[in-house]
């Protein structure tokens, strides 16, 4: 989906958007010309220090142009997952940023229809609802029954099994995914 200077431009506007806000400066107004950085497009920014996960958050759907997104959820996710303390501007030299930019989620009828890999995932019961990015699946070698009730117990507060029940709507989508490390 993006070229390389695309890929170079976003981690770019995240890692100097964390330097100004860690450093208590104002993040400056960011001037994008290339029109596909600023369709509306969800997205997630990943933080790792040294390889562990420092910080993840983001958006599945997003009203912002794709830039204004990746900027936003770099400071979220240095700042305000809830799993880490915040990332403190001398920790920033040790941190690999990771953008995954998602298509449209869509409802799948079953589970079969998942592909692990390739596909993130979004359960929905009630008012509850968790995700997992696609990559979640390498990281963790997880069976895809493991992967589906493993989101429900820890990202959705659902039963293990909730993705089997006929109320449970299951969500999929696609990312393509870039870092730092990997450019």
């Amino acid at each position: 989906m993006f070229t390389e200077k695309q890929k170079r431009q976003l981690l770019q506007i995240a890692r100097e958007t964390l330097e100004y806000y860690l450093s208590g400066k104002q993040v400056p107004e960011i001037q994008i010309s290339d029109p596909v950085l600023k369709e509306k497009r969800g997205a997630f920014v990943t933080l790792h220090n040294r390889g562990n996960l420092r910080g993840c958050i983001g958006m599945i759907t997003s009203q912002n142009p794709l830039y204004i997104t990746i900027r936003n959820m770099a400071i979220e996710s240095a700042t305000a997952d809830p799993r880490f303390y915040p990332v403190t501007k001398e920790e920033l030299k040790h941190i690999d940023i990771e953008i995954s930019v998602l298509t449209v989620p869509h409802r799948v009828g079953s589970p079969d229809e998942i592909v692990l890999g390739r596909d993130g995932v979004i359960v929905k019961s009630g008012l509850s609802q968790g995700v997992f990015l696609p990559q979640v699946a390498d990281e963790t070698g997880w069976t895809k029954e493991e992967f589906l009730s493993i989101l429900c117990f820890q990202k959705a507060g659902l039963t293990l099994d909730a993705w089997k029940k006929p109320q449970t709507e299951l969500y999929i989508f696609q990312a393509e995914v870039f870092s730092e490390k990997k450019l």
